[in-house]
């Protein structure tokens, strides 16, 4: 059975790089399904795989051909979008990547959406760990998968403002359709020790600080160079990180 990790953030708190080296970390253990949940598609960059088509382009391809009554109904609706989501699988040895692309908009097909979730979902089955590389904000992570999150990661960096949106996430998860088990804060890109008035906010969310990591001189090359994170020293803080929170919640 698949263990399902979501990560969470706000922008500019290095969730992506996060998601990227938590499926290189955990391929050495098993088969890994990375999905990028966020617009930008920057995780196909992280782990260095190309991106040659998304979710998003299957669904709007769909809306338009049931508005257009051009779609073949010989064939299930179901089966269709199976399909297509396998074509758009990005495989390599141990890591497979899909894209969920732009979010669906108001125009949007509805019964898509939900058949390609199933889709996606039935997909994440045959692997030993599917990784969520979630759009900033919680309310969209019911949107990409109906699959319940065993462990969902909320990275923030040790500021105020940052603190406070990641506690504003964790009290969205009871209104989410998908259930969690295990909620864990990670603090990234942290670049002195934490203030009382941040470790206030922390105690007071009631969130399970699961590791501290310092900033990452790094990821200045990486990111500037537009590298695979796979290129990122293991003696590296971000690495060991990383490393460390695999190691603490037992993946």
């Amino acid at each position: 059975m698949s263990k399902t990790i979501a990560i969470a953030g706000k922008g500019g708190t290095g969730k992506t790089s996060i998601s990227a080296l938590l499926t290189n970390i955990l391929s050495e253990k098993g088969v890994v399904l990375a999905i990028d949940g966020d617009p930008s598609t920057n995780l196909s960059i992280a782990l260095g795989l190309p991106m040659e088509s998304s979710i998003g382009r299957i669904r709007e391809d769909m809306t338009v051909s049931v508005k257009k009554g051009t779609y073949d109904n010989s064939v299930p609706k179901p089966d269709y979008l199976q399909m297509k989501v396998m074509e758009c699988l990005v495989e390599s040895d141990k890591i497979d990547m899909l894209a969920m692309g732009r979010p669906e908009g108001p125009g949007c097909y509805c019964a898509a959406n939900n058949m390609l979730r199933v889709a996606i979902d039935k997909i994440g089955e045959n692997y030993d760990y599917v990784i969520i590389d979630c759009e900033a904000g919680m309310e969209h992570v019911s949107r990409q998968t109906t699959r319940d999150i065993d462990i969902l990661l909320l990275v923030s960096d040790s500021s105020v403002k940052g603190l406070i949106t990641a506690s504003h996430m964790k009290d969205l998860i009871g209104e989410l359709r998908t259930n969690v088990d295990r909620i864990g804060l990670v603090l990234n890109r942290v670049k002195s020790e934490l203030l009382p008035e941040g470790q206030q906010i922390i105690d007071k969310a009631g969130l399970d600080l699961i590791e501290t990591i310092p900033d990452d001189p790094n990821m200045a090359e990486v990111d500037g160079r537009g590298l695979p994170l796979s290129q990122l020293p293991k003696d590296s803080p971000l690495y060991k990180g990383v490393l460390s929170i695999v190691t603490k919640l037992a993946l």
